[in-house]
């Protein structure tokens, strides 16, 4: 296989414009490849454009939710990379509806579109734990490799830094509360899943 140039190489991201998304873009931009953002609200993903040059970064409508977007999304783009998932359960924005059915239609238009794919799963995916947002995470990962089986999955632990939606919280309710209850206690545990299941 021959390896393309950067210049003539489009990657679609879903969920370009969170958290992760947003320095995902700016690393593709960096080493010229052609960048597709897709997102809900494209409108609101303008601040990515200065990240690269003059036409390189390109937003579009999309909603892992809804096939034929997803599907547009993916045309004539190499790669795919989904990074689309929620931390908390709020409308249609359910766990099986953007985790698993949604990372799931990333994979089978990756597949109609001789594309390769990167998914984002999370460390504590888990099909038996008792949260369900590692439950569908682990459920993902299982319909993408059913549907894509070259897909390479990052498992990355908390990712944080300004402008993060998990310290931030924290921090707004540290500024609000006399005391914070103290989650997942059980360290030696949490080690021993990460060593076996090769966790970022």
């Amino acid at each position: 296989m021959i390896a393309r140039n950067p210049y003539d190489t489009l990657i679609t991201v879903y969920g370009g414009s969170g958290f992760l998304g947003r320095h995902v873009v700016r690393a593709l931009a960096k080493r010229h490849y052609r960048i597709r953002v897709a997102v809900r609200r494209p409108e609101l993903a303008n601040f990515l454009q200065p990240l690269g040059r003059v036409g390189q970064i390109h937003a579009v409508q999309a909603n892992v939710r809804n096939v034929p977007s997803v599907e547009a999304a993916a045309r004539d783009a190499q790669v795919l990379i989904n990074l689309v998932g929620v931390l908390f359960e709020r409308g249609r924005q359910r766990f099986d509806a953007v985790h698993a059915y949604g990372a799931e239609q990333v994979a089978l238009a990756a597949t109609a579109h001789g594309a390769r794919m990167v998914h984002v799963s999370a460390i504590g995916a888990d099909a038996n734990s008792s949260s369900a947002y590692a439950r569908t995470k682990a459920n993902a990962e299982q319909l993408v490799l059913a549907a894509q089986p070259s897909t390479v999955i990052l498992r990355p632990s908390i990712l944080f830094g300004p402008e993060d939606d998990f310290f931030n919280r924290f921090a707004a309710l540290a500024r609000m509360s006399p005391a914070l209850p103290l989650i997942g206690s059980d360290r030696g545990r949490g080690r021993r899943q990460g060593a076996r299941r090769y966790d970022l």
